[in-house]
């Protein structure tokens, strides 16, 4: 899940230089959306996850368009503090109409779990889709940006604007494509892991940061560097959970992300700028 999350971040910043620090709330917005249509309105499993979904996406084209373009035009860094703002203002509207109380999500792949060994241990499916899905994607993204036309043009954007004007290349269009598809990836964290936790407005806020700690972590220019530093941070965070207790959990994993970036800056899977004299 975390993963899937800083996949949002990688693919931000491999445009445009920037990311979208309302990742958390689009993540809660794919569980609650989900919920809304599946539960409330009674429409199929599958038709909700893919409304909400698209849903996530449109969100990540207002995102791009409202609280980033506008300042990165002024060659402003404010688009910082914007994409966080909106998130809050999301959050906090989801909270006034979906209200507070935590819902359940039921799904047949959170129900049984699959027994492990003869020690009683167990995950459910969805536990084991998970990770499949944020490697999967972490793939389509990889072979998108280093074997298509379509991928190269985003990367050159990032490299040389000018340039890829220049080429043809629609910049904006390729920018906005890069939130909806960050969006996207979040959403999908949120779908995924509705039926394992709790589905409420705050749900996104701790994700969001800890993705964005992975992202930095694994290499926030690399899509396998970011997936594979999820799957770390997670399997960390699970351990520490289970052999210390949670008291202890954000501290030790924040401090190994601490001490990790002092060892390798550029984070474990990501390359140092070179830069011409």
């Amino acid at each position: 899940m975390y993963g899937l999350m800083a996949l949002g971040f990688y693919v931000t910043y491999a445009v445009s230089g920037t990311v979208n620090f309302a990742q958390g709330s689009a993540m809660m917005l794919g569980a609650v959306l989900t919920f809304a249509f599946a539960q409330t309105v009674g429409w199929p499993m599958w038709l909700a996850i893919v409304l909400a979904l698209m849903l996530c996406s449109l969100y990540g084209l207002l995102v791009e368009f409202f609280a980033v373009r506008p300042f990165v035009n002024r060659n402003s860094d404010a688009w910082l503090m914007a994409t966080v703002a909106l998130g809050i203002v999301v959050d906090n509207l989801v909270l006034f109409t979906f209200g507070k109380e935590p819902r359940s999500l039921p799904s047949p792949l959170a129900q049984v779990p699959i027994k492990i060994g003869e020690l009683g241990l167990g995950v459910y499916p969805l536990q084991v889709l998970i990770p499949l899905v944020g490697l999967a994607l972490a793939a389509v993204l990889h072979t998108l940006s280093r074997r298509t036309r379509w991928g190269t043009g985003m990367l050159a954007v990032v490299q040389n604007k000018s340039s890829a004007r220049l080429m043809g290349i629609p910049i904006q269009r390729v920018i906005a494509i890069s939130f909806a598809l960050s969006a996207l990836f979040a959403g999908t964290a949120g779908v995924l892991i509705a039926p394992l936790f709790n589905v409420n407005a705050d749900m996104g806020t701790l994700f969001g940061l800890k993705a964005f700690a992975v992202a930095i972590l694994g290499g926030i220019t690399s899509a396998w560097g970011v997936m594979l530093a999820g799957l770390l941070f997670g399997l960390v965070e699970a351990l520490v959970t289970a052999t210390l207790g949670s008291g202890y959990t954000q501290i030790i994993t924040f401090a190994m992300v601490i001490a990790v970036l002092a060892w390798r800056p550029s984070g474990l899977f990501g390359r140092a700028d070179v830069k011409k004299v």
